[in-house]
């Protein structure tokens, strides 16, 4: 299957697909590098596998100390020009060049990939756009650390596999640099608090970059909510519902099986941040309010194995593979103020794409795919609303860019506009490392929640008790 096959309106983020993929399979990060993750350890019995799962889902401590100062409402140096670093330059990375060299006053410095191809690619295309030849960095799978130590470069946009985004987030803010991250941000709690702590310490701010909360529905709901139009908010629901055999299985589309091997090791939602993050956001989840626990519940693992066996020759190197993760996650979470979030996943059964983005409240509702509303006093006798008759609620964002370019309907442009304005003009970005970690947890805790059998597991506070100050996100003031 080929990008040319997935709908726009998917989000199918080839975000880390097929770039550094076959250190991604060879080994892991730092963290996980002694559980020798190699080739061989395909199937769920080996040390390897067991280890990791050991590793993402470590009995919790209290908070430790912050060793810096919080990196709540700080906002980025202002420069009239940002300089990109870009490290993956696959599927996502390569198509998000597009986009940083569409927006106005931001330059690309450097690309990084190890095959040489792509980052050649990458680097005419900055050409093209009429700025200087970027530096190219192909010399192997650490080689981004090279170009994480330029002194030209304000901004490192990572689009790797997901066992590497946390040594890269963390090399680039060790070396300076702010840093924008393909979801999810690292498998790990420890490497959650890590980058917490380093982007404190560095004073540089390490974003998830997730691109459906700059969805036009996601940003017209969001204002709506703090509007008052659903009343006081009582619960969300988010997901990432995807059928992705096909691609899993396809070694033309991920350059190996990174992504497949994570149903090897992990039993719960591999992939919240699509869901999450937008439902997050309409109930101002670490501003205001956060989430204390989660609790998560899967079926049993047939659907990949199933596809492997109608699909797959005998011989294929997936036969070797025994998947564990759930085919379908339900997680529900709870917040300090009482509210329920419900997120899903579900990558490896056949159903239409749905990331369900629902919010309710005591005025009404909203529901996603397709999108309808009911809310009082608009609506009454148990008829849906058209969602498309409160187009004046779109955020401004929207409105100054009605037809954006680039993937996803558009959110991917806008999502990257909106970084780079934030750097331009010294801004508090819309969100920060506590909404990154938030975000990613679901990835380990819900493995140990399904574990479990479903007991609930305490969701760190990231923020040290900076949640309870309400500040501005992705619903911001036209600057």
């Amino acid at each position: 299957m080929t990008d040319a096959a997935i709908p726009d309106q998917r989000n199918d983020d080839g975000d880390d697909d097929g770039s550094m993929s076959r250190r991604s399979v060879l080994r892991t990060t730092a963290g996980v590098a002694g559980a020798g993750l190699g080739l061989s350890a395909l199937g769920t019995g080996t040390a390897a596998a067991a280890q990791t799962a050991r590793s993402a889902t470590a009995p919790q401590a209290p908070s430790p100390a912050r060793q810096g100062r919080t990196m709540a409402g700080v906002p980025f140096e202002r420069r009239g020009t940002v300089r990109v670093g870009i490290v993956g330059l696959g599927n996502r990375g390569g198509s998000m060049i597009d986009l940083f060299l569409a927006v106005p006053g931001v330059r690309v410095i450097a690309v990084c990939d190890p095959v040489k191809a792509k980052a050649e690619s990458a680097a005419a295309k900055v050409v093209a756009a009429g700025q200087a030849a970027p530096a190219v960095y192909t010399k192997g799978d650490d080689d981004y650390e090279n170009l994480c130590k330029r002194g030209d470069i304000d901004f490192v946009y990572v689009a790797t596999p997901w066992d590497l985004h946390f040594e890269m987030a963390k090399t680039a803010l060790l070396n300076g640099k702010h840093v924008g991250v393909e979801c999810p941000i690292a498998m790990r709690l420890d490497e959650l608090w890590e980058l917490v702590d380093l982007s404190e310490r560095t004073r540089r701010h390490c974003m998830q970059l997730e691109n459906c909360c700059y969805g036009r529905n996601e940003m017209r709901v969001l204002r709506m909510a703090h509007a008052g139009k659903f009343g006081e908010l009582l619960h969300g629901a988010g997901a990432y519902n995807h059928d992705l055999r096909g691609l899993m299985f396809d070694p033309d589309y991920y350059e190996g099986p990174w992504r497949r091997l994570w149903h090897t090791r992990l039993r719960g939602d591999l992939y919240p941040n699509h869901g999450f993050g937008p439902v997050a956001n309409y109930l101002d989840v670490n501003r205001g309010d956060r989430v204390v626990s989660i609790s998560s519940f899967g079926t049993p693992a047939l659907g990949l194995a199933e596809y492997r066996k109608a699909h797959m020759p005998p011989g294929d190197p997936s036969w070797k593979e025994t998947y564990i993760e759930s085919d379908r996650t339900i997680s529900m979470l709870r917040t300090a103020k009482g509210r329920v979030i419900r997120l899903e996943h579900d990558v490896s059964t056949p159903h239409p794409y749905s990331r369900i983005n629902s919010l309710g409240g005591t005025k009404g509702v909203f529901e996603d795919y397709p999108a309808r509303i009911y809310i009082e006093p608009d609506h009454s006798d148990d008829a849906w609303g058209d969602f498309e008759a409160y187009t004046e609620w779109d955020h401004w964002l929207w409105k100054e860019h009605s037809d954006p370019p680039g993937g996803h309907g558009g959110m991917d442009y806008i999502m990257i506009f909106r970084v780079m304005q934030c750097m331009q003009l010294g801004l508090v970005p819309d969100f920060d490392v506590y909404d990154a970690a938030t975000w990613t947890a679901p990835v380990p805790l819900s493995h140990a929640s399904v574990k479990a059998k479903g007991a609930p597991m305490e969701m760190p506070d990231f923020t040290r008790g900076e949640w309870r100050k309400e500040r501005s996100g992705v619903d911001s003031d036209k600057p």
